[in-house]
């Protein structure tokens, strides 16, 4: 069985979670042109490497960060969001 490790709840099953996208800084809607906000929306970094992604634990309703090797699909480590971690 895969587990995946909640910062708050420890080792859980897989199952258990619900996977929410890459970490991408996102501009302001107002702020940009419609080519920029295509640019954002369709383009994604492609290269093998380690991401850093938004998971959320179903059970808790705890949103939090992987950094997961996206060439293994290993989960290197899982922490809170924080403005100084971003």
């Amino acid at each position: 069985m895969k587990l995946l490790t909640c910062p708050i709840n420890g080792s859980r099953p897989i199952q258990e979670f619900t996977y929410g996208g890459a970490v991408r800084d996102m501009p302001a809607p107002d702020a940009v042109n419609d080519e920029q906000w295509g640019d954002y929306v369709f383009h994604r970094n492609g290269y093998p490497e380690v991401k850093r992604e938004w998971w959320y634990h179903t059970a808790s309703g705890v949103w939090f960060i992987a950094e997961r090797d996206v060439v293994n699909d290993v989960i290197v480590r899982t922490y809170l969001y924080s403005k100084g971690n971003d």
